[in-house]
């Protein structure tokens, strides 16, 4: 069973950056295309942005031209670099399968405030 590790969270300053990575066992790099997702309080959990194994991404529209995800499929690791961040960006961070097919991670916490 898959299992999907989430870190680089922190606090960070509206118009801050912060990377987040993703990791996980098993074969899932080289079979799935992933998924960042965030759940920010009080609210359902949302897609970031997707990346398949070929690397063609797709972003939502609230993170187009802010945020970029990239995967190394040799490391196993997957990046959200978020740039630009806004208070509204607070939220808990996973990944996952685009399906969101496998058990959640611990997630990583990102609070932008000043």
């Amino acid at each position: 069973q898959a299992q999907f590790v989430e870190s680089g969270g922190g606090l960070a300053q509206p118009g801050g950056s912060l990377k987040l990575s993703c990791s996980a066992s098993g074969n899932i790099f080289s079979l799935y295309t992933l998924g960042w997702y965030r759940q920010a309080p009080g609210k359902q959990r949302e897609l970031v942005a997707t990346i398949a194994v070929s690397g063609n991404r797709l972003v939502e529209d609230f993170a187009k031209g802010r945020f970029a995800v990239v995967r190394d499929n040799t490391r196993n690791i997957m990046t959200l670099h978020m740039n630009s961040l806004k208070p509204e960006d607070t939220a808990v961070y996973y990944c996952n399968s685009v399906s969101a097919q496998f058990p959640w991670g611990q997630g990583t916490q990102v609070t932008v405030s000043s």
